[in-house]
């Protein structure tokens, strides 16, 4: 089966295209915002010395301080208006989505359809701006505990600090939720695809410049490209993999007529959970580390500072924190999308059946064990795909992530957005068929 991209490929052409107008528009929408969301990455926060600044985090930068920016698209490392990047939002969804599961009144609000939506998006909100204020504390304190960064500390700057992080933060979620309303693509999805693709130019330089100052060896250098270009590959193959499941629909009459048995598939995909997983795990590793790259050991006590330094990246402890909370993940968010009893329930409502497999019960035993077997190999794939950076680091001494979380994200928001455009390109053909048929049917009435 031809990819997204390859269909596009093959039925694009620039007259359809220049005739999508809805299209073009929510293109340009979707570029406009990401560069408000870049010019927001090089405000700074008010009150602080940047030059003490940039040394206290270049100290820091290869730690989990390191990750954070890059997720946060360098302004982490500029300390912006946007410095808590989107991150908050999604660790409020993740709380959210948790409770979903457990408490009964959520519960129900989930199966309310549009409006029970709506009420738990209100509540991820609430969690954000709750998290994002918590996280905003810990980083001005963070900063106002460290010698020369902040110009006149007080409580004035904390709380401007606070209100401006998270205002940022809250900005960025508006921006996420109008683009994927208006635009193109899951906007939240773009803000982190964008803020990792905006700084692979720099890391590739930094990466030549080890190679140019013989700090990374030439060999070293062409396998990390032959790697990333398999790296690649295989995120595109593996998530565009599917399980089929055969569907058999029996011969049933309406009226006089006998319409036959149809044959139909349950796709089942190989990463059912995407990119989510990966993000989610990193944010949750993020949420303790806020102030760790910038608080003194001798402020904080001997187990927190233990406890921190084992988050660092090639620690055991944070490989090992990393993998499991990716395969719990790609479990859980498989779950909460795709339920095998609801679908054996629809299955057997329109009369359909797996072949050898009695409807109903049965059915969605059979379903949840075929998806457990893939969701191990979803999740044994998204755990070396996100490893493999932590073993570059470690053992080659690379200074950014070439490979794992940045590329699976970048390849599969790609991916979608390419989808999407297809969609719509599509839908927009379709219309204009409709428009011709329904003049031509018009003139031969007449």
């Amino acid at each position: 089966m031809a990819s997204a991209a390859e269909q596009l490929a093959s039925n694009l052409n620039f007259s359809a295209f220049s005739k999508a107008d809805e299209l073009k528009k929510r293109i340009w929408f979707t570029l406009g915002a990401l560069l408000v969301y870049r010019l927001g990455t090089y405000i700074p926060l008010p009150g602080i010395n940047l030059a003490a600044y940039a040394q206290a985090f270049n100290n820091q930068s290869q730690g989990i301080l390191g990750m954070f920016n890059m997720f946060a698209g360098g302004a982490v490392a500029r300390m912006a208006i946007f410095a808590l990047g989107i991150m908050p939002y999604i660790s409020a969804s993740i709380i959210v989505q948790l409770m979903t599961s457990v408490v009964p009144a959520l519960e129900q609000l989930k199966k309310d359809g549009e409006q029970g939506r709506k009420v738990i998006n209100q509540y991820t909100r609430y969690g954000t701006v709750l998290l994002a204020t918590v996280q905003a504390y810990a980083i001005a304190a963070g900063l106002q505990g460290s010698q020369g960064i902040v110009t006149n500390p007080g409580p004035f700057f904390m709380f401007s600090t606070v209100i401006t992080l998270v205002g940022g933060t809250m900005f960025l979620m508006w921006l996420g939720e109008q683009i994927t309303a208006r635009g193109i693509g899951n906007g939240i999805s773009l803000i982190i695809f964008s803020g990792i693709v905006a700084n692979l130019p720099q890391a590739i330089s930094g990466t030549l410049e080890l190679g140019r100052t013989g700090a990374l060896s030439t060999g070293i250098i062409l396998a990390i490209i032959v790697l990333t270009v398999a790296v690649i590959g295989i995120i595109v193959f593996v998530e565009r993999a599917q399980r089929r499941l055969l569907i058999q629909y029996p011969k049933r009459q309406v009226g006089n007529r006998m319409f036959q048995g149809d044959t139909s598939h349950l796709p089942l995909k190989l990463n059912t959970a995407g990119v989510i997983p990966p993000i989610f795990a990193s944010s949750l590793l993020l949420l303790p580390a806020t102030i760790a790259g910038f608080a003194q050991s001798h402020q904080m006590p001997a187990w927190a500072t233990t406890i921190l330094s084992s988050l660092g990246h090639g620690q055991p402890a944070y490989m090992g924190l990393y993998a499991a909370m990716i395969v719990f993940f790609a479990f859980f968010y498989t779950a909460l999308v795709f339920n095998p009893k609801d679908t054996a329930d629809q299955l057997k409502k329109h009369s359909g059946f797996i072949p050898g497999i009695r409807p109903g019960e049965r059915t969605a035993e059979y379903i949840d064990y075929v998806l457990t077997r893939v969701t191990v190999l979803g999740a044994i794939y998204l755990v070396v795909i996100c490893m493999l950076p932590e073993f570059l680091i470690s053992w080659a001494g690379v200074p950014f992530y070439l490979g794992g979380t940045s590329l699976l994200i970048v390849v599969s928001v790609t991916l979608d957005t390419v989808a999407q455009i297809q969609g719509h390109l599509i839908a927009h053909q379709y219309e204009g068929l409709i428009k011709k048929s329904k003049l031509r049917g018009g003139k031969r009435n007449r």
